[in-house]
């Protein structure tokens, strides 16, 4: 709810901020790559980038090595952009996680990497092979 709040926020709906988001994480990317990392259907990853490219965060640009590839990549610092927004959300969490022991986060860590890993599976046998 909160990654859709600041889409809203500035101007862009939840998938776009998604997008934003995996292109953060990942990089400049294909947009075959950004079907693979999004699960995205080639013609959405179409009409995704350009409603990207219009909003102005992002542009398709040609890879360096490759001239035949066109890579998708983030315009300006959208970290930096969305920074002043997480504050208050980081800081509430960073308040939470004082109050647990060393041992009580091992734990809450290793649930959190074991049920993400469950949920991808999972997410992986949804998804049609290619």
């Amino acid at each position: 709810m909160f990654h859709t709040a600041l889409s809203e926020l500035r101007g862009l709906s939840a998938t776009e901020g998604k997008a934003i988001d995996i292109l953060m994480r990942f990089g400049p990317m294909t947009a075959g790559e950004f079907g693979e990392h999004s699960g995205l259907a080639p013609a959405s990853v179409t009409g995704l980038m350009q409603r990207l490219e219009s909003k102005g965060v992002a542009r398709r640009v040609r890879h360096k090595d490759d001239r035949r590839k066109v890579l998708i990549e983030l315009v300006g610092d959208q970290a930096a952009s969305a920074a002043p927004y997480f504050a208050d959300f980081m800081g509430g969490l960073a308040a939470l996680l004082e109050g647990y022991s060393d041992e009580q986060l091992r734990t809450i860590a290793d649930y959190s990497r074991r049920a993400a890993r469950i949920q991808q599976e999972a997410a992986g046998r949804l998804t049609p092979s290619q």
